[in-house]
């Protein structure tokens, strides 16, 4: 039976390294691309491996557009609508969780329930509001559309649900006030439950390439995924430079995500599994 245990183990241990390995091949493919000159990356046969490493490509890509500029603005959209987004959410996830009013369970489920409204259908109306605001061709505006997230409202609610009702009790008949419970006992727990949404908000806005594309038209406003699109002309696609741009970018996210990853794994199994 113990043998029979260890060569399941074993089995699965493999399939699983084999599935890792095949996610993996789409990075290694835009990396080794991004290595390349431009006319191999398509090349038939395909080359797993280039005859010559062209590190120039990470060289000519900062010379050819203001990708500096282009960071920048994408970490100033990106780190400040996150930030934003988990004292909106926890605050949000407080009152549906440890304040008792009128009502509080249906207002949660209606604002759950625009999760499963595409973005798409309301995409028109949001445009003419942030137009009529004067918002429009604006880092603002941007940040403002994403300050609030009802997916991150529902994340962090189901974590502060484990959170036991007699603490809080405890902390109001000691003379604390709600804003005080929140401060020093509950949003303190929540570490975990923070640090997931911290993860999902900054990859979504970091990776947002229709926002963008439809509220900035001034170059020096625009982000890091405009800025790849720009490698790409009329007559043509300098694709070895989009791959090299695309690994720049994808740094920041995978250092955040290892960053996290310890909050993350405990933040999604005690999030995930409680409704």
């Amino acid at each position: 039976m113990k043998n029979k245990n260890k060569t399941k183990r074993t089995i699965l241990i493999v399939l699983l390294t084999l599935l890792s390995l095949f996610m993996l091949v789409p990075f290694y493919w835009m990396v080794i691309s991004s290595l390349k000159l431009n006319k191999d990356v398509f090349s038939i046969p395909m080359k797993w491996w280039p005859d010559k490493f062209q590190w120039e490509n990470y060289v000519l890509i900062w010379k050819k557009l203001p990708l500096v500029t282009f960071f920048f603005n994408t970490a100033k959209l990106t780190i400040i609508t996150t930030i934003i987004q988990l004292l909106t959410s926890c605050l949000a996830a407080y009152g549906f969780t440890k304040m008792k009013f009128k009502g509080r369970d249906i207002i949660f489920l209606m604002y759950v329930t625009t999760i499963s409204v595409p973005w798409q259908v309301y995409m028109i109306p949001q445009f003419i509001l942030v137009s009529k605001m004067g918002l429009n061709d604006s880092h603002l505006g941007l940040i403002l559309m994403q300050a609030f997230s009802a997916f991150g409202v529902f994340l962090i609610r189901q974590f502060y649900i484990s959170i036991p009702d007699e603490l809080c009790e405890a902390a109001r008949i000691d003379g604390l006030n709600e804003f005080g419970i929140f401060r020093k006992i509950v949003f303190p727990l929540g570490k975990p439950a923070m640090a997931t949404l911290a993860i999902f908000t900054f990859t979504n806005v970091w990776n947002d390439f229709m926002g963008p594309l439809i509220y900035l038209k001034t170059k020096e406003l625009k982000t890091i995924q405009l800025g790849i699109r720009m490698f790409i002309s009329q007559y043509g696609a300098d694709y070895a430079w989009i791959m090299a741009a695309s690994v720049c970018s994808l740094i920041p996210v995978v250092i955040v995500f290892l960053s996290c990853q310890k909050f993350f794994v405990e933040g999604v199994a005690s999030s995930g599994i409680k409704g």
